[in-house]
């Protein structure tokens, strides 16, 4: 029965403590709460450690920090060390610049299926609200809300949810949020993990799921159901763009499964 997987929430993380702290408060709020949350920390000062050690008290999960050294843009590095720290059969993977609807966890979990990974969608939070909640630290938000775009990936359907899963745009390789996805930890490490050969902003997300669609794992798009509300931010620098797509129609062309610089490392 799907509702008695065991989650782990991997949330992504470098430098920005006020928009972690929004997307650990919305955490806190789940109706049903991950087994285990493991922030997956790209380099953050001690600001972000104080912060953590903080939460740990007023959560009754296991909140479990894995940092890197900050040598750059390393999130495939750090993915993997977050994968290989969790315990659990599924796992969601999110960023720390998110805001998560309450029922985020319980509409992943009641949304996985064997055989399948899971790739969902965002919301848009503008500049000026943006500010307004950090400043604030409060996360009380909603599609009513003023401020907000792609409004309609905030929806929750059940009918349109389920209809749409093995239909929409599922041949389209680009349509991948590695802010809001789920797989089955097997089958990561099937795979072993993202391909540290990523170094930089982009792609690393479309690359691990061509390689699990290799293996046979079919890609289900989850709309109307665990909304995320995306913090607003510069641009990340995309100087690594070229390259990494390179890397990716490589696997696509290649037929690629398992990678040599992956999750194993740290098991």
């Amino acid at each position: 029965m799907m509702g008695m997987i065991s989650t782990a929430l991997i949330v992504s993380t470098y430098n920005w403590p006020d928009a972690l702290k929004l997307c650990l408060l919305s955490i806190k709020n789940q109706t049903r709460l991950p087994d285990e949350i493991i922030i997956a920390d790209d380099g953050s000062t001690e600001e972000t450690k104080f912060l953590l050690e903080d939460f740990k008290k007023s959560f009754d999960i296991p909140l479990i920090h894995v940092w890197q050294p900050d040598e750059g843009f390393q999130l495939s590095r750090i993915r993997n060390k977050a994968i290989a720290r969790a315990s659990k059969d599924y796992i969601i993977q999110i960023d720390g610049d998110l805001i998560l609807h309450k029922k985020f966890i319980a509409d992943h979990v009641n949304f996985a299926k064997s055989g399948s990974y899971a790739t969902g969608s965002r919301v848009m939070i503008n500049e000026e609200f943006s500010q307004k909640l950090l400043k604030q630290q409060q996360i009380d938000i909603s599609i009513f809300s003023q401020g907000l775009s792609n409004v309609s990936n905030g929806i929750r359907n059940s009918f349109l949810k389920n209809y749409l899963a093995n239909r929409y745009r599922i041949s389209d390789m680009y349509y991948m949020r590695g802010c809001n996805m789920a797989f089955w930890r097997n089958d990561l490490l099937k795979v072993n993990g993202y391909n540290e050969e990523f170094i930089g902003w982009g792609r690393e997300d479309n690359e691990i799921a061509v390689r699990l669609i290799n293996l046979g794992v079919s890609k289900r798009v989850l709309k109307f159901g665990a909304v995320v509300f995306h913090i607003h931010h510069k641009v990340t620098p995309r100087s690594s763009l070229e390259k990494n797509d390179q890397m990716l129609f490589a696997a696509i062309k290649n037929k690629t499964v398992r990678i040599s610089k992956g999750v194993d490392q740290y098991l």
